[in-house]
């Protein structure tokens, strides 16, 4: 190999390398939340239960209270 593609390899190690890091442990608690999950259906589950309180306007209808229908409180 030439030495210039040495140094492309070398720069692509480096380059490839460089995203690796240790992640402290005060803030691992982030990366663990369910919402940072992709395959977490929590906040599509979420978006829809608050869509679905916000036009049932009907007192009990998911088993909260009754309110408006604009889901401002929700």
């Amino acid at each position: 190999m030439s030495a210039r593609g040495v140094v492309v390899v070398a720069l692509g190690i480096a380059w490839a390398a460089s995203g690796c890091v240790v992640v402290p442990a005060y803030q691992r608690g982030a990366f663990v939340d369910p919402a940072m999950d992709p395959a977490s259906r929590a906040l599509a589950v979420r978006s829809r239960r608050q869509l679905y309180t916000s036009r049932e306007a009907a007192a009990g209808g998911d088993g909260t209270s009754a309110g408006g229908g604009c889901a401002c409180g929700n």
